[in-house]
């Protein structure tokens, strides 16, 4: 009976929203009620094959989770990076308000979730741990790709 009442009652949707999340490394350590939280402040937009995301130069306002589809960064026309789903990308603009440093546009049609600043700000007003939780965790992905970047600039110094 119990059953019955959650698939009459429960989005099947936002329960798959809810279990994407939950595979993303940025979003680990939180709750099912957090995860569902966060899942109802995010914007799911669709993006048509050749359509622009964000221009480089653009004010970052929104971090972008690829949920399916292929995205690619450019920065000054040259290709830089290839997204497969379950990456993000633009997550300094959960940082700081600075220009865009590339470019993305979708390969093919993309469906993508959107968390934008302002909804990171009210989440972690409303529940510190949340925002404590993802801001931890993008400070700990960020410290990797800065070692790792670091890592190759001084092979490449040294060859």
């Amino acid at each position: 009976m119990v059953r019955w009442l959650k698939r009459l009652f429960i989005d099947p949707n936002f329960e798959k929203k809810k279990h994407f999340l939950h595979s993303l490394e940025i979003f680990k350590g939180l709750s099912g009620r957090e995860l569902g939280r966060l899942a109802k402040a995010l914007h799911a937009r669709t993006y048509r094959e050749g359509e622009v995301l964000f221009v480089e130069g653009d004010i970052g306002r929104a971090l972008f989770i690829l949920e399916s589809g292929c995205v690619e960064l450019t920065r000054g026309g040259q290709k830089l990076y290839t997204l497969k789903p379950g990456e993000f990308f633009g997550e300094m603009a959960l940082l700081e308000q600075l220009p865009r440093t590339a470019t993305a546009k979708a390969v093919e049609r993309s469906q993508l979730y959107l968390l934008y600043r302002s909804k990171l700000d009210e989440l972690t007003s409303s529940d510190p741990r949340v925002g404590a939780c993802i801001l931890g965790h993008l400070a700990q992905l960020l410290s990797a790709r800065l070692r790792r970047t670091s890592a190759a600039h001084s092979s490449a110094v040294n060859a």
